[in-house]
């Protein structure tokens, strides 16, 4: 579910270093052991979107985190 991985990247989205390229591999890894699907194209069409979605909630994290310290006055 792709609502998953928004989450993710909201929650995490502070240690996006990390949060990224882990949910990426788990979530392709999940899929497979599922047995949602199989194969190298599915496994990478499966981290294509799982790249897309976990880096737009990171940077919806990574915007709030900004917009909260410029109103707040810390400019660091």
């Amino acid at each position: 579910m792709i609502p998953t991985l928004l989450i993710v990247g909201l929650v995490l989205g502070r240690w996006w270093r990390v949060v990224i390229p882990a949910a990426t591999l788990g979530w392709a890894v999940l899929l497979v052991a599922t047995g949602v699907g199989s194969g190298l194209g599915f496994v990478f069409s499966a981290s294509l979107i799982a790249i897309a979605n976990v880096t737009l909630g990171v940077l919806v994290y990574q915007a709030a985190r900004l917009l909260v310290h410029r109103v707040a006055g810390n400019h660091g």
